[in-house]
C-alpha cells in the first residue's frame, strides 16, 4: 500500500473512531441533561404547589382552579388536574415541537429517554372537593433540542475532519512531490552521475536529507575519480615495472647469457683457457644471483614468507638505513605480530614500505619512528604508527597524493582505519587500526 493510500486510510479510521466516539459522548450527556432538566422542573412544580397550601394541605385560593394557570409555562411536565367526577383538566404538558421535521429520529429519542412514573399527589380545596394532582414527564422538547446541539457537535466534528483531510492531504501532496524529486534523483545517481544535486525544499526534513545526499554525491564523486585516478597510477606504476624488469631482464640476463654462451664456446677450443673461462663463469653466475635476488626482493620479500612480518620489518629498516646515512631509523615491533594472516602482513609492510619511500622523497626528515603491536582489548586489533620530524603539510589546504590514497585503499581492503596528522614544519604520523 503506497504511503498516500495509507494516510489516507489512518485519518478516515481515526475520523470514525472520533464520530463514534463524539455520537456516544453526545447521547451520554443528553440522557443527563435530559435527566437533570425533567427532576428540575418536576421540584419547581411541586414547589409551586406546595405554596399554594396551607398547613393542613388546603388550597387557600378559590375553588375555581385559577392558581393552576401559573403551571402552564413549566416545562417539560405534563400536569393534569383529575376531578371527583372523572373529569381531566390539562394545565401544562403542550411541549411538541412546532414542526414536525424537528423532531429527533426514533433511535435517538429511544437512547435518550428514560422511564419517567407518573407522580400523583391528593388535594383539597376550601370547600372540601378533593382533587387528584398528576404529574408526568414529557422530555420531547428537551430531547429535541439536545438532538439539535448533537447534530450541530457532530456537524462540527465532520468539518474539522474534513479540514483535517483537506490540510493533510495538502501537506501529504507537497511531501510525495518531494519524495518524487529524491527518488528520481537516487535513480540518476545509480547510472553513476553524481553531478545531479536535489534542489532545496520548504521543508525542514525533506531539505535536510537533500543537504546529506548532496553532500554524499560530492564525496561518491571525489572517491571515484580518485580510484580512476589511483587505478590509472597503479596501471602506469605495472607498466613501468614491467618495462624495468623487461630492461634489466635484457640487460643483465641477456647479456650475461649471452657472455656465457660465448665462454662455453671458447671452452669447447682446445688451447682455451678453461680455467679462467670458469672463474669468469663463475663470478658472471653471482652476479646474476644478485640480480635474480634483487628482482625478487622487489616482487615479493621472501623473508617475509621465510621468517615472518618482524624479521622483514627489520631487514626493510636495515636496508634503507644502508641506502640512508642521514635518517635515524628505529622500530619497535612486537613478536606477536608474526602470527597474524598472511594479506595483513603483506598489506601492512606496503603501507610501512610506501611511508619510508615518501619520506625519503619528500619529507626531507632526519629520524622515523616505527611501532607495530597487537591489542587484545577491548578487541584485537594490529596497531601501528609512524612518525617523522619531516617538513609536513596541510593536509586540508593539499590534495592528498598517489602514496596516500594507496595507504587508504590497501587499509580499507582490511576493513581497518587509516589517519593522517600533519603540520607544516611539524613533521606526520600516520596511525593505523587493523582488526584482527
Amino acid at each position: 500500500m503506497s504511503l498516500r493510500k495509507q494516510i489516507i486510510y489512518r485519518i478516515l479510521c481515526s475520523a470514525l473512531c472520533i464520530l463514534i466516539l463524539g455520537t456516544a459522548l453526545a447521547i451520554w450527556q443528553a440522557q443527563k441533561s435530559v435527566n437533570k432538566e425533567i427532576d428540575a422542573s418536576s421540584h419547581l412544580a411541586l414547589q409551586l404547589i406546595a405554596l399554594s397550601l396551607d398547613n393542613n394541605g388546603v388550597f387557600q385560593q378559590s375553588d375555581d382552579l385559577s392558581h393552576f394557570r401559573t403551571l402552564q409555562q413549566t416545562r417539560h411536565l405534563s400536569i393534569q388536574i383529575e376531578k371527583p367526577d372523572g373529569q381531566i383538566i390539562h394545565f401544562a404538558g403542550d411541549n411538541q415541537p412546532s414542526h414536525p421535521e424537528d423532531m429527533p429520529p426514533a433511535w435517538f429519542v429511544k437512547l435518550v429517554q428514560s422511564d419517567y412514573p407518573t407522580v400523583s399527589h391528593h388535594i383539597k380545596t376550601q370547600n372540601g372537593q378533593s382533587l387528584k394532582l398528576l404529574i408526568q414527564a414529557q422530555p420531547l422538547d428537551e430531547i429535541t433540542e439536545i438532538w439539535e446541539e448533537t447534530l450541530r457537535f457532530l456537524s462540527l466534528i465532520l468539518v474539522l475532519t474534513l479540514v483535517t483531510f483537506v490540510a493533510v492531504s495538502l501537506a501529504l501532496n507537497k511531501s510525495l512531490k518531494s519524495i518524487a524529486v529524491i527518488v528520481k534523483t537516487l535513480g540518476t545517481i545509480e547510472t553513476g552521475n553524481y553531478q545531479q544535486k536535489l534542489p532545496p525544499f520548504a521543508i525542514q526534513e525533506f531539505d535536510s536529507i537533500a543537504n546529506a545526499m548532496n553532500h554524499l554525491m560530492v564525496e561518491l564523486d571525489k572517491t571515484r575519480k580518485e580510484n580512476s585516478a589511483l587505478t590509472q597510477h597503479s596501471l602506469s606504476i605495472q607498466e613501468d615495472e614491467r618495462q624495468r624488469l623487461s630492461q634489466e631482464l635484457h640487460d643483465e640476463l641477456g647479456q650475461s647469457l649471452t657472455a656465457i654462451k660465448v665462454m662455453a664456446v671458447t671452452a669447447a677450443h682446445p688451447t682455451a683457457d678453461h680455467e679462467k673461462i670458469s672463474g669468469a663463469i663463475v663470478s658472471i653466475c653471482n652476479h646474476l644471483m644478485l640480480v635474480v635476488r634483487s628482482m625478487m626482493q622487489q616482487l615479493h620479500p621472501l623473508v617475509l614468507t621465510e621468517l615472518g612480518l618482524k624479521a622483514c620489518l627489520e631487514d626493510l629498516i636495515q636496508h634503507w638505513a644502508e641506502r640512508n646515512s642521514g635518517l635515524s631509523l628505529t622500530i619497535n615491533c612486537n613478536d606477536s605480530v608474526d602470527g597474524i594472516d598472511k594479506n595483513k602482513a603483506i598489506q601492512t609492510f606496503r603501507v610501512i614500505q610506501e611511508c619510508l619511500t615518501n619520506v625519503i622523497r619528500h619529507a626531507q626528515a632526519s629520524a622515523v619512528n616505527i611501532q607495530l603491536d597487537i591489542i587484545e582489548q577491548p578487541s584485537t586489533e594490529l596497531i601501528l604508527n609512524i612518525r617523522d620530524n619531516g617538513l609536513g603539510c596541510d593536509l586540508t589546504a593539499n590534495q592528498p597524493g598517489f602514496g596516500l590514497l594507496g595507504m587508504k585503499e590497501r587499509i580499507k581492503s582490511l576493513n581497518g582505519e587509516i589517519s593522517f596528522m600533519s603540520m607544516p614544519q611539524q613533521g606526520m604520523s600516520i596511525s593505523v587500526k587493523i582488526p584482527l
